[in-house]
């Protein structure tokens, strides 16, 4: 038995990853800055007595000396594709997680656990992937315990992006394809991603970066196509040319939640697949087994004419 101080965890890979952790007897604690609209979410998707939900200010030091004092591994699953108000990826992907890592190295924690992306370290033009590799790099910086998980595309029922672009499909008659739509992903499962966690955390892997991706290889083409086939849907892909498509995102960026901004429209430039050049979840002993098509399925038919009936 473990104690796992979690952030972030009211995302899908948190809800999916303190489930596994509670199935082990690890003790979880989640810090979420709203207890009134997560807390009652999430303590459901633990075992019973073996969840903690903390509201906290994530950069109060005194609140975060007192989280982190009986702990053994911290993981850190807060991240942002866009910038607001709010939130900015410097205090998000840089201060936050070299925070944490410090505090990982002042109370001797055995392991801290980061999620970053994959395909960042080409996206040297982008200021959501300039920000990632900064804090990665502070992180093995300050604290040696350190795992950087890399993910491709991170999918399931509660994702961001494909249940948004099923629900763009299944309204819209044009569906716009930047760069083509060539940019190569590797979907892994939710499911799947978690496991790894589970498995650096029972094997004790400490000291690396560790790109993860799910069995197969597709195109952003591809997998829109697969989309479409899981909701029924014939919808025409219309090629965007690059001059046209930042004027898109730049009117898009201005919505409280955008579709996509001129700073993600870089990222897209650039494949997100295995590099070759760390770790990935291969050579440490997990082999993703769900497939991006018969997983989809299971969720797509909200999005389908004839609901889950639908022949």
């Amino acid at each position: 038995m473990k104690k796992v101080l979690i952030f972030g965890g009211s995302g899908q890979i948190g809800r999916h990853l303190i489930r596994r952790l509670t199935k082990k007897n690890h003790l979880v604690t989640v810090v979420t800055r709203n207890l009134h609209k997560k807390g009652v979410i999430l303590k459901t998707q633990g075992n019973p007595g073996y969840i903690e939900v903390i509201e906290a200010n994530v950069f109060d030091e005194n609140q975060l000396n007192k989280l982190f004092e009986d702990k053994d591994i911290c993981i850190n699953l807060v991240g942002i594709l866009f910038e607001n108000k709010k939130n900015s990826f410097k205090n998000i992907h840089i201060n936050f997680p070299t925070l944490l890592s410090e505090k990982s190295r002042n109370y001797k924690l055995k392991q801290f656990i980061h999620v970053s992306a994959l395909g960042i370290e080409k996206a040297t033009d982008s200021e959501y992937a300039k920000s990632k590799l900064k804090g990665e790099e502070n992180i093995l910086n300050n604290f040696s315990s350190s795992v950087i998980l890399r993910p491709s595309l991170v999918y399931s029922v509660n994702d961001n992006f494909t249940t948004n672009i099923m629900t763009l499909l299944s309204l819209l008659p044009i569906f716009p394809l930047y760069y083509n739509g060539n940019t190569k992903f590797s979907p892994i499962h939710v499911s799947d991603f978690c496991e790894i966690i589970v498995k650096i955390i029972d094997e004790s892997i400490s000291s690396e970066i560790i790109e993860c991706v799910g069995p197969e290889k597709l195109s952003f083409k591809e997998i829109i196509k697969k989309l479409l086939v899981a909701i029924d849907k014939k919808t025409f892909l219309l090629p965007v040319p690059t001059f046209i498509a930042k004027i898109i995102a730049f009117f898009l960026e201005k919505l409280p939640a955008p579709l996509i901004t001129r700073d993600q429209l870089k990222l897209l430039k650039y494949d997100n697949i295995l590099s070759q050049e760390n770790k990935s979840n291969i050579d440490i002993g997990f082999k993703s087994k769900l497939k991006f098509d018969e997983e989809i399925v299971k969720y797509s038919y909200m999005w389908k004419k004839g609901g889950e009936y639908s022949k």
